[in-house]
């Protein structure tokens, strides 16, 4: 069921989550960015559409440490610097991003899993916002996902001064029925599920106006090798500068490189967010397996549109959620290459 409570009632909503458990929302940083920051009272909760960077650094942190070692002599210590996460909320996530946790946990808790990633990922609860205004550079719903609807462990729309709730898995449910919505006046009742209906409905109608409207990303998990031989990449690969914007504002990306640093006292492993866009990712010994601009920038698309699916039982590694198009300096993004993709498919087939 759903729940409806007065808008101005969020900041006290807020204040009994943080009661709770740790609580981080969106914060307004400026007039057109957002980041995600640990409630404290008199923290206002962005509204903006996305955050700058995904919700993934809750799981998936730039930085993670990972292990000390100290040496004596011959003899090597390893400290393990792993401690267990304690229970959070993240809250007003959006759909896009919600779907982006599914993408990397098919990667990160699967054989061997990663727990660093698990420890994290865990304790966690997920309290998605619904989107009322959509933006011209969104396409998640060329990827299945509801943008009036998302997933997480509980959810929340914000439509004519109010705040409507939901509870999803046992883990939001749980949350809800510790706030006491009761104190805050809060109405479960037919008027709640109607009212959302009618919000859901107003925003499929934004999205049936929005540019990206028709993109549906193709099934190419039978056509691998033609595509990794298609003309298109040299062409879309020229005009890409190779900086790597697009991969660090990305909530699908998973690349990452380890590195030890000599702190004089020891050394410290750190796990950081890596580019397969740069020219030095894997670097080896012998080199690196992609030497070209052409290859990397395949490489990125084919394993958001490609590989990923045929690994996934058809899930792309891409949500939709736009920040790749607003990021890119020079508007070379996935939108482009699926088009690309596409027409080239069409050529194919007249042939």
């Amino acid at each position: 069921m759903i729940t409806r409570i007065s808008a101005d009632k969020l900041p006290e909503l807020l204040r009994r989550i943080s009661e709770q458990e740790k609580l981080y929302i969106p914060v307004d940083k400026s007039e057109k960015v957002s980041v995600y920051e640990e409630y404290a009272p008199g923290k206002v909760m962005s509204t903006k559409l996305n955050t700058l960077r995904s919700a993934k650094d809750f799981f998936f942190p730039q930085v993670q440490p990972m292990a000390k070692f100290r040496m004596e002599g011959k003899k090597i210590e390893v400290i393990d610097t792993r401690r267990e996460s304690e229970d959070y909320c993240i809250f007003g996530v959006r759909a896009c991003d919600v779907r982006s946790f599914d993408v990397l946990d098919r990667v990160f808790l699967a054989d061997p899993v990663d727990t660093f990633y698990e420890n994290r990922r865990k304790h966690a609860t997920v309290v998605s916002f619904a989107c009322s205004e959509p933006s011209e550079t969104c396409f998640c719903h060329s990827f299945g996902i509801d943008a009036a609807k998302p997933a997480g462990d509980a959810r929340m729309w914000m439509a004519n001064d109010t705040i409507y709730l939901e509870g999803i898995s046992e883990k939001g449910k749980a949350l809800l029925e510790k706030l006491d919505l009761a104190a805050l006046d809060a109405v479960t009742d037919e008027k709640a599920e109607k009212d959302v209906e009618a919000e859901q409905r107003r925003v499929h109608e934004i999205q049936k106006k929005m540019p990206l409207y028709s993109l549906t990303p193709a099934d190419n998990r039978e056509k691998e090798l033609e595509i990794f031989h298609s003309p298109i990449w040299k062409e879309l690969s020229d005009k890409c500068l190779g900086c790597g914007s697009c991969t660090f504002v990305c909530p699908t990306c998973q690349c990452f490189d380890i590195e030890d640093f000599d702190s004089g006292h020891g050394v410290e492993r750190y796990r950081c967010w890596d580019s397969c866009m740069y020219k030095d990712f894997t670097m080896m010994a012998a080199g690196t397996p992609r030497k070209t601009q052409l290859e990397r920038f395949r490489q990125r698309f084919m394993h958001k549109l490609v590989y990923y699916p045929i690994r996934n039982d058809g899930m792309y590694s891409c949500v939709g959620c736009g920040r790749c198009l607003r990021r890119c300096p020079i508007h070379m993004n996935i939108v482009k290459v699926m088009k690309a993709m596409e027409e080239d498919a069409q050529c194919e087939t007249k042939n």
